[in-house]
């Protein structure tokens, strides 16, 4: 029973953890704006949700190797960034900068607007499962 509660919900926790993670590196682009020879970075959503499903989340956090048993345990979280792609700019910059702000924009909006969506939909699939229970 559990598994399959996880399955019909795996989709949209990767969608949401995805979209978050693409969040990120949008407003990163966004603030870097002004920076010389910063370069906007995305990642294609769609095969990474693809594998992210195929496959399952892959490990994110490393830890950290202790000599004694009273070390504490540490761990760092992997951000990611091998993974990311550069993006190529519609019309050059003269301070090499990569970002444009419209494009920018536009990617932003549109992820948010997604992700507001997918919580909409996540939402709705938990009621008619809680409804199925009862």
């Amino acid at each position: 029973m559990i598994d399959k509660l996880d399955s019909a919900l795996r989709f949209h926790q990767e969608a949401l953890s995805l979209r978050a993670r693409r969040q990120e590196v949008l407003s990163s682009n966004v603030a870097n704006a002004d920076t010389p020879n910063f370069k906007a970075r995305d990642f294609d959503f769609g095969s990474r949700l693809a594998e992210a499903v195929e496959r399952g989340r892959p490990p994110m956090s490393m830890s950290m190797s202790t000599t004694s048993s009273r070390h504490l345990s540490g761990e760092a979280h992997a951000a990611g960034e091998s993974d990311l792609m550069y993006r190529t700019p519609n019309q050059t910059s003269l301070d090499g900068n990569t970002v444009e702000m419209d494009v920018e924009r536009v990617n932003f909006a549109d992820n948010a607007m997604r992700y507001e969506a997918n919580l909409t939909i996540l939402g709705s699939k938990i009621k008619s499962l809680l409804s199925a229970v009862q």
